[in-house]
């Protein structure tokens, strides 16, 4: 189908900016929280949009949605972000239709991750999703759309090797600790963030490090409480976060504050300190590399890392690809079914009009007229009709935009009837 005119005769859109041509701090100037997403949701319901979902993580920040322009979209993202128009243009990239299509495919199976085989993004997806069906912008295409991403995804992760090894920015943090600090089991860790991320990374340094001594701080101490509860781990209140850092050979900080949690003035001690953030927008302000003590690594140099372990994930690409080539497949056959599912409920009506004059003019004629006998068998005949016709435009073997132009020639069919 060239043209995904599922929403009222505006164009499906993927707008967005990534890792690829922008750095953290030009993500972080786009990054959208709960309550921005929110609001954005809200405008885009005023606007008249009617649907789009919208995902913003450390690596990415995309709108998926119909739209008359890709402007429209552009600008609901940065009227809700510190971005502007003009720093969108110079790092963004805008598809459309089978290109936003591709696109979103590759993202949820991993393939356009920071790490190759990052699945993180799929359950971001999901919760995009969520909130755009509460807000009653998720309409059937794009809702049969990410479900076959997710369909994808799954089938990647189950049948490929593409997810082995480190997967994800959490992962990698504790590659990176375990290959740079010796006797990292006796070493203090303080973990200030219990997001996404940071319980991700919480369970990876459990599992991997082997240390007992890690501390959990979160602005919302119960949070921090229930991760903690699930390792047998320490919570500080926030008010001691500074306290705790001073006493720290390993801070990993992956909170979601708009403005960095941590500066050089957070830190008294002269003793060797790691601080990784992995946080957008930054949480860790650069002036912390002005002591000669801390060392700082964020997230973007973590994903510079590779390994044989990537090297071998790189190996079931094509695989991937061929998955997705199946399940685009048949999500545009399902497109193919959606394009005439209006001709055909149209033709149906022409039909059921023929039956009802034609039963009117034999009512009339006949005394002994059986009613429920006559619609029954009109009813059965109008299904059959109406079936052949659909079977038809299923065909490999026909033109279904040539069959489409006929049947509403023949039928006298309104031309309002091409999208839904």
């Amino acid at each position: 189908m060239e043209h995904y005119n599922m929403s009222r005769g505006t164009t499906f859109y993927a707008i967005g900016l990534s890792y690829k041509k922008a750095d953290a701090e030009v993500r972080g100037h786009f990054s959208l929280d709960d309550n921005a997403k929110r609001a954005l949701l809200e405008q885009a319901k005023q606007n008249g949009i009617e649907s789009l979902i919208v995902t913003s993580t450390c690596n990415r920040t995309e709108i998926y949605g119909f739209a008359e322009h890709p402007f429209q979209l552009i600008q609901l993202l940065c009227e809700n972000t510190k971005g502007t128009v003009e720093e969108f243009q110079k790092v963004a990239y805008v598809f459309k239709n089978k290109d936003a299509i591709s696109h979103i495919f590759r993202v949820g199976s991993g393939l356009d991750s920071q790490i190759l085989g990052d699945f993180e993004i799929i359950s971001q997806l999901k919760v995009s999703a969520r909130l755009s069906r509460k807000y009653q912008l998720f309409n059937p295409f794009l809702e049969r759309l990410v479900n076959s991403v997710i369909q994808a995804s799954k089938r990647i992760k189950n049948e490929t090797e593409i997810s082995s090894g480190a997967t994800s920015v959490s992962f990698a943090s504790v590659q990176y600790i375990m290959k740079t600090i010796e006797n990292v089991s006796e070493k203090n860790i303080l973990l200030f963030g219990t997001g996404k991320i940071g319980r991700n990374t919480c369970e990876n340094l459990v599992k991997h490090t082997k240390n007992p001594n890690i501390t959990l701080i979160n602005r919302t101490k119960n949070k921090a409480e229930a991760i903690a509860g699930k390792f047998n781990l320490l919570v500080k209140d926030y008010a001691n976060l500074q306290e705790e850092i001073n006493i720290s050979d390993i801070l990993v900080v992956a909170t979601g504050a708009q403005n960095p949690t941590v500066d050089k003035h957070c830190i008294q001690t002269s003793k060797p300190l790691l601080i990784l953030d992995l946080s957008i927008p930054k949480n860790v302000n650069e002036n912390v590399s002005e002591l000669s003590n801390v060392t700082l690594v964020h997230l973007d140099d973590l994903a510079q890392i590779t390994d044989d372990t990537l090297e071998r994930r790189k190996t079931h690409i094509p695989v991937a690809e061929l998955i997705i080539e199946d399940v685009k497949n048949e999500f545009n056959a399902w497109l193919e079914t959606r394009k005439f599912a209006p001709t055909i409920k149209a033709l149906k009506h022409k039909l059921t009009d023929f039956a009802t004059a034609e039963l009117d003019t034999q009512r009339k004629k006949m005394t002994n007229f059986n009613e429920a006998q006559a619609e029954l068998i009109s009813s059965k005949i109008i299904q059959k009709i109406t079936n052949h016709f659909a079977h038809h435009l299923r065909g490999d073997d026909v033109s279904t935009d040539d069959s489409l132009e006929l049947i509403k020639k023949v039928f006298q069919l309104e031309a309002t009837t091409d999208n839904v």
